[in-house]
């Protein structure tokens, strides 16, 4: 993630930031810039737009809406399509939790230059449907269709997203994962499916014409291949196509992700002596936009393997538990090439 600072007195705010912990200020971030500025009650003028605090502060978001935006929600509530009733408290605390991880999702799209076309105004365009399975007991269903990302906040308690990980056999699962892999289906539906791109994917990741349901069927049934480790990042990316393009792109947030927030902190690596990497200085960049994925990798794998011996450091499991072996290398380059050849110069749709 990018470096964040209080624009009165310049200390270090996280992403979520409301308030300055040094001197106070009350902060929102600007989604044409991505950057903080002052978030006064009565709004402020930023290059001649006035923009005022989302009108779901108090839940915890912390971007800007601009005057005209309507409602006074800011972008990001916006693309909430569907969320739970006013009386749901339980569910709306839940809501405010995720909502804290989709805002973190948006900003990463929009500072790769990823296009963000909302769905109420285009067909097809990006919204969130966040809904609680614990709220009436009715199923929610996961997934992406035409745009839409439908995810239960009911992942977003951690007995409950434990128990998933662990009945379907994942090393890892969070929310922010459940957003990156979900867009990831959206991605591969806008700048694949209806691009040229689309016999190259087919050829790296097969053809996702394929029967979606005798997929599901099957891996159900009989679990994944035995040396899936061999050509798949998880043992979900081998059901379908989708799944596989799907986690690959999820893991390109990751990686380029943490590598970010690392060059941001001026984190650097000094290896000397293991044996799968070259000795020398491991210095992450604040963009790869320029970078092969092999470079990308080269910054990578030494600096999660650091940070996996950290975690085990503290007792935990390792922040990265996954392998890239080749072939999995080949669809990280594919997801690299796609997303960089597809920036646009207006994030999130706003100019």
């Amino acid at each position: 993630m990018l470096l964040y600072r209080c624009p009165r007195c310049e200390s270090v705010a996280f992403i979520e930031t409301t308030a300055c912990d040094a001197c106070g200020l009350q902060m929102g971030l600007h989604p044409p810039t991505l950057a903080m500025r002052p978030a006064p009650e009565q709004g402020t003028d930023i290059d001649g737009t006035w923009w005022f605090p989302c009108t779901n502060r108090s839940w915890g978001c912390n971007w800007l809406a601009a005057a005209d935006s309507g409602a006074g929600r800011c972008v990001a509530c916006r693309l909430i399509r569907t969320r739970p009733s006013n009386d749901d408290t339980l569910a709306l605390e839940k809501l405010a939790k995720a909502s804290t991880d989709e805002r973190r999702l948006l900003v990463q799209l929009a500072d790769l230059g990823l296009p963000v076309v909302p769905w109420h105004e285009k067909p097809g365009g990006l919204g969130f449907d966040l809904l609680s399975s614990r709220s009436d007991g009715a199923r929610v269903p996961i997934g992406h269709a035409n745009g839409i990302i439908s995810i239960d906040l009911a992942e977003s308690l951690d007995a409950h997203r434990e128990a998933l990980r662990i009945s379907l056999g994942e090393p890892y699962r969070t929310m922010l994962g459940h957003f990156r892999h979900e867009v990831g289906h959206y991605y591969e539906w806008i700048l694949v499916e209806q691009t040229d791109w689309i016999d190259e994917c087919r050829t790296i990741f097969g053809d996702e014409r394929a029967s979606y349901r005798d997929a599901i069927a099957r891996h159900y049934r009989t679990g994944a291949p035995r040396d899936w480790a061999e050509s798949f990042i998880s043992e979900y990316a081998t059901m379908h196509p989708w799944e596989d393009f799907a986690e690959s792109f999820a893991h390109y947030l990751h990686l380029t992700g943490t590598l970010q927030t690392a060059a941001a902190g001026r984190l650097t690596v000094q290896v000397e002596g293991v044996p799968q990497f070259p000795d020398g200085e491991v210095r992450p960049r604040t963009s790869y936009a320029d970078a092969t994925m092999e470079e990308v990798l080269a910054d990578w794998l030494p600096l999660a393997t650091f940070l996996n011996r950290v975690n085990r450091a503290m007792g935990k499991h390792d922040l990265y538990p996954f392998e890239i072996p080749e072939p999995v290398a080949r669809k990280l380059d594919f997801v690299h090439r796609v997303v960089t050849g597809s920036r646009v110069e207006v994030p999130l749709g706003l100019s």
